[in-house]
């Protein structure tokens, strides 16, 4: 572990940099061994709004907690603001954590803020972390890819700048597992989109929100029942939509190995009695 977990090198100490940091979507146990170590020798963690309280308990009495929170419909810290921040700290020799939920390249705007802080000429370096959708995966038991039933999955965001939405009606036709991040502010209006693109409302759906936490909760259902079953269980953001006959897999097995434990053995009562 001594030869894992090590310092940062001596010319990053002496010049500063800035790394971005996949922090994961909130299990601490999930941090990779290199983003554990960056954190602990960072001298600024500059952390976005939905890191959760069992990484930040991480955080070394050394280091500058630095919220920067960016969440739709929240008020927000302006992206210019993190960038100048960022690069005011590193000038100054120190060590900054820029510290993300997920994965900083997968809706994280790592790309830009690496581009950005090229330009500046100011040393970067990112560091990848576990996104929610792979996440949210696992932690179900719930295979994005499987053999005869989905050959790719897609991550899509329902969120973006100019309102521009994904090919709904390519996607139906794609047969793939659907990925959807920042979806919940707006279910209603996907639902009815990817309904009119194609989707079959009997689609399996699962909606997890806050992956990995200890107040995780997740909800089944299909695509026709998602709106009216996401507002009766009461769930919001931060949430993913994981879309596709993937998902029935997961359903399936999990409903079988419930009623095998109370004695029934046919699979076949198993959605009616267990579901």
């Amino acid at each position: 572990m001594t030869t894992i977990i090590k310092r940062i090198s001596t010319n990053d100490a002496a010049t500063g940099k800035v790394w971005l940091v996949g922090a994961g979507p909130g299990d601490a146990e999930l941090l990779t061994l290199k983003a554990y170590r960056i954190l602990q020798n960072a001298d600024v963690w500059l952390v976005d709004d939905l890191i959760s309280e069992d990484i930040l308990a991480l955080a070394p009495t050394h280091a500058r907690i630095v919220p920067v929170g960016k969440r739709g419909g929240c008020p927000s810290t302006a992206q210019s603001f993190i960038l100048r921040l960022m690069a005011r700290y590193a000038r100054t020799g120190l060590q900054v954590a820029r510290v993300k939920g997920g994965d900083p390249f997968i809706f994280g705007r790592g790309g830009e803020e690496l581009a950005w802080l090229a330009e500046q000429g100011i040393a970067a370096e990112a560091v990848g972390g576990m996104t929610a959708g792979l996440a949210a995966a696992s932690a179900l038991g719930l295979p994005l890819t499987h053999r005869a039933i989905a050959r790719g999955v897609v991550f899509v965001t329902a969120h973006t700048a100019d309102g521009a939405a994904p090919d709904w009606r390519a996607l139906a036709q794609s047969g793939l597992t659907l990925v959807c991040y920042m979806g919940m502010s707006r279910n209603e209006q996907l639902q009815q989109d990817m309904l009119q693109a194609g989707f079959a409302g009997d689609l399996p759906v699962a909606v997890v929100e806050r992956v990995t936490c200890r107040n995780e909760r997740s909800l089944f259902t299909t695509l026709r029942a998602m709106s009216a079953d996401i507002s009766a269980a009461g769930l919001g953001s931060p949430a993913l939509l994981i879309i596709g006959q993937a998902v029935t897999h997961r359903v399936q097995a999990r409903a079988h190995a419930e009623c095998a434990a109370q004695g029934m053995p046919d699979a076949m009562t198993v959605q009616a009695a267990c579901l």
